[in-house]
């Protein structure tokens, strides 16, 4: 196998246990805060940023297959490792996910109501979505917005 192959694999695979402890986090601590049902492959598959990966996957394949000094490959990885283990704290947690998905100040409209409030988040076929006039959080399918 080439080194260069070589190095884009290990990346991937370093990138992978990065972005599972990221998405993880994010599940256990605001996906599961308000008990939308979603299952952790749909989350990481749906709101994977394949550019970033990849970006994440080679350059961290580079460094550590092509550096020869462990100390400057390792070092950033494990304060990258460390940055994403930190979501499996609850409010950060929660932030991380509040920044990933939700959006504020959205109305949103439908044939017989219109919905101002915040998105908690955007799945494949429903909407959770934070309703301000109701003072409570409700699903709204997507099929039926205009």
């Amino acid at each position: 196998m080439s080194k260069a192959i070589q190095a884009l694999l290990t990346g991937m695979l370093i990138t992978f246990i990065l972005d599972f402890f990221l998405f993880l986090g994010v599940l256990l601590h605001y996906i599961e805060f308000y008990n939308i049902e979603l299952y952790y492959n749909i989350l990481f598959v749906d709101n994977q940023n394949w550019y970033l990966f990849f970006s994440l996957s080679i350059i961290f394949g580079w460094m550590v297959i092509y550096v020869k000094n462990y100390k400057i490959s390792l070092i950033p990885i494990l304060i990258i490792a460390t940055l994403t283990s930190l979501t499996l704290f609850e409010n950060i947690g929660y932030k991380a996910g509040e920044a990933m998905f939700m959006k504020k100040n959205i109305t949103l409209h439908s044939a017989k109501f219109t919905y101002i409030g915040n998105i908690i988040y955007d799945g494949r076929e429903e909407i959770t979505f934070y309703d301000n006039e109701l003072s409570k959080t409700i699903t709204i399918k997507k099929k039926d917005l205009i």
